[in-house]
């Protein structure tokens, strides 16, 4: 994990941790997301009901804590970026 510190609006120092996590195409019994022949990767052609696997896995995150910063998708699966703010 990563740390960082960052200063808020008030001058305030707040210290995050960093995480990322990979979850293979595998982890998903269906796939949770769209690529191309191309290797081009979207949501905008998935039903809705075989998102359930990404939305389980994003609200157990943040239920620990976790602020998704950015997700990526690929061919072989997805690359989540988290952060949590470090309480004193």
């Amino acid at each position: 994990m990563l740390k960082k510190i960052n200063f808020d609006k008030g001058g305030t120092m707040k210290a995050f941790t960093y995480r990322i996590t990979k979850h293979p195409a595998e982890t998903f019994s269906e796939l949770v997301y769209y690529c191309s022949e191309t290797g081009d990767c979207a949501l905008d052609q998935v039903p809705h009901d075989q998102t359930e696997t990404l939305q389980n896995i994003l609200n157990a995150e943040g239920e620990a804590g976790w602020d998704l910063v950015q997700v990526s998708f690929g061919r072989n699966g997805i690359i989540a970026f988290w952060k949590k703010e470090l309480i004193a």
